[in-house]
């Protein structure tokens, strides 16, 4: 990582990178894409930088990024300079995202991590980044514990067994289950496949999505940019189900990888850095960010693991795959964010404890504070959306879907047990 000027805050929309913080409710916010493991060391100043120059809130976002936010003008760039020290592996730019675990895991069909260093470097050297949306996405899914089937992205890579070897799957404009399929090259054509899709973004604007142009003009222009490279045939591939990031992991060497929940995606840096200290207690070599908004502590043994867990349970990490908790998803909301119209973090906590025994397994509720639903693309089982004329309810949809009802928020509470008793009450008698 290397150290650059701070530019002016970004505009909304764009990705704020370190170099380029973007303006929020709450001061300017920058976004960390690690690579690979962090040290704890690196970590624990991390968190001590965070407290120092921004306001110590540290976040880990759907995707496996780390925010930190409450930086200032003056202090955005002292920050920056004290991450550049750490040597943190991260990327900047277009987002190459591997498995959180790859190169690790013992059950991955394919070591993404050395196909996405790659893939990154050509990318960097043809300044593709300049021609393409800030917030295109690239998934490598080696499979493994834990894949990324329900990340959406621009262009897919999937790790499939065939006939002895292993094939990725090349797929567009979504996640592994909605992604439009192309077909599947081998590994050693994987960058060359990647970087003409790319070309095809790139010659429609730089505002223009993967799902976009797939929507106007169908996946054959994809294909067709694919000429040359012998493909296998297209079909409807089988896709895996999102893998929960809590838990326990094998890892080579028969050590063992914890993943630990930050309730709705955050927390104070002073608390991290004592999960830090109980990750170091615990003979653990350093932390990855992993899409879910968690935390994998690398190199753990099973006793360890069990002292790891007890602690990052008693300072109020999320330790269980069934915590309610994981059954909200909000956004920072009001005050925190100028878009927002709700206090989506303050109302999450109310909601997880209250609305959950309503929840069928696996559904969701999503607060959103305004209609762009940064937290979550995803259709939920309940989406609360803050608007000028209250909270706005949407069933089994995003926070752009048509509302069912509008409710003042002291009355929100009660409008979301009302819907989800109906709700449940209704599906026990189908």
């Amino acid at each position: 990582m290397t150290s650059h000027a701070i530019a002016k805050p970004r505009r909304r929309g764009a990705c704020p990178g370190l170099s380029a913080p973007m303006s929020t409710g709450d001061g300017l916010l920058v976004r960390l894409q690690p690579t690979g493991t962090i040290t704890l060391a690196a970590f624990t100043a991390l968190c001590s930088a965070a407290r120092t120059y921004g306001n110590g809130v540290i976040e880990i976002t759907s995707r496996g990024s780390i925010q930190v936010r409450g930086l200032g003008a003056s202090t955005a760039p002292l920050f920056a300079a004290a991450v550049t020290a750490l040597n943190i592996a991260a990327q900047d730019g277009v987002a190459v995202h591997c498995n959180p675990l790859a190169g690790l895991d013992v059950e991955e069909i394919f070591d993404s991590s050395a196909l996405a260093a790659a893939l990154r470097g050509v990318i960097a050297q043809h300044s593709m980044g300049a021609k393409l949306s800030p917030k295109t996405s690239i998934v490598i899914d080696g499979g493994g514990a834990l894949d990324l089937a329900a990340l959406a992205a621009d262009i897919r890579l999937s790790a499939r067994a065939m006939n002895g070897d292993v094939v990725l799957r090349l797929s567009v404009g979504g996640d592994a289950a909605q992604a439009a399929d192309l077909g599947a090259v081998a590994p050693e054509h994987g960058v060359e496949a990647i970087t003409r899709l790319l070309d095809v973004m790139a010659k429609r604007g730089r505002n223009i999505r993967a799902r976009e142009i797939v929507a106007a003009e169908g996946a054959d222009v994809f294909h067709a940019a694919l000429a040359g490279l012998p493909l296998a045939r297209r079909d409807n591939p089988r896709t895996a189900s999102a893998n929960e990031p809590i838990g326990l992991y094998r890892l080579g060497a028969g050590s063992l990888a914890c993943g630990i929940g930050l309730p709705f995606g955050h927390a104070q840096a002073r608390c991290l850095e004592r999960l830090a200290d109980a990750a170091l207690a615990a003979g653990a070599t350093g932390f990855r960010a992993a899409p879910g908004r968690a935390l994998l502590t690398i190199g753990l043994s099973e006793t360890s693991a069990s002292a790891l867990t007890a602690a990052a349970d008693e300072l109020g990490f999320i330790v269980r795959a069934d915590d309610p908790r994981r059954h909200v998803v909000a956004c920072p909301g009001s005050p925190i964010c100028a878009s927002a119209h709700i206090a989506s973090r303050a109302l999450a906590p109310l909601i997880a404890e209250n609305m959950t025994p309503y929840l069928d397994e696996g559904a969701t509720i999503h607060i959103s504070g305004c209609t762009k639903g940064c937290a979550q693309a995803a259709a939920a089982a309940l989406t609360v959306v803050g608007t000028p004329e209250g909270a706005a309810l949407i069933a089994d949809g995003s926070p752009r879907d048509r509302a069912y009802a509008v409710a003042p928020t002291h009355e929100l509470l009660a409008a979301i047990t009302a819907y989800l008793r109906e709700r449940k009450h209704g599906a026990a008698h189908v």
